[in-house]
């Protein structure tokens, strides 16, 4: 990318940040008898999104002269990601939190990674049972469970 592009992109990106932590701490505490509120997560993510805006920031300051690249973008792996990602969003109450973070990073990583699909069943299936592990057994959380009706 280019300097001007990483520049803009870090300060919309740390103003996104800082919405995310000022609108999260607005959520209530608590719910569904979990110890954990639903304020955690978007109040951790907007810490993690600051930080790393700050680091692109840090590093596009860094560089000495722009070189403008020639990008070829791919509108395909792009368009196939939003759409599972929407899928995602509308399936993860009606098919449940493992499935559908499963079957979400499974098509998103093959979409990265065309043709290492055994690798990419492994992260898939590691990552979501991992999350779904530390959260719901450590952390006392609840997610999504699979139903029908």
């Amino acid at each position: 990318m280019t300097n001007t592009f990483d520049k803009s992109m870090g300060v919309i990106l740390l103003v996104i940040s800082i919405l995310f932590v000022t609108e999260s701490m607005k959520i209530s505490g608590s719910a569904y008898g979990s110890v954990i509120g639903p304020k955690t997560y978007p109040l951790i993510l907007g810490i993690i999104l600051g930080f790393l805006s700050l680091r692109l920031l840090y590093e596009t300051f860094r560089k000495n002269s722009e070189t403008p690249e020639k990008m070829k973008l791919n509108y395909k792996r792009f368009g196939i990601i939003l759409v599972s990602a929407i899928l995602y969003v509308f399936l993860l109450e009606i098919i449940g939190y493992i499935l559908a973070t499963f079957l979400f990073l499974l098509i998103s990583f093959w979409v990265m990674e065309k043709g290492k699909l055994l690798s990419t069943i492994l992260i898939a299936l590691f990552f979501t049972l991992g999350v779904y592990l530390m959260f719901v057994t450590l952390l006392g959380g609840s997610l999504p469970k699979f139903t029908l009706f």
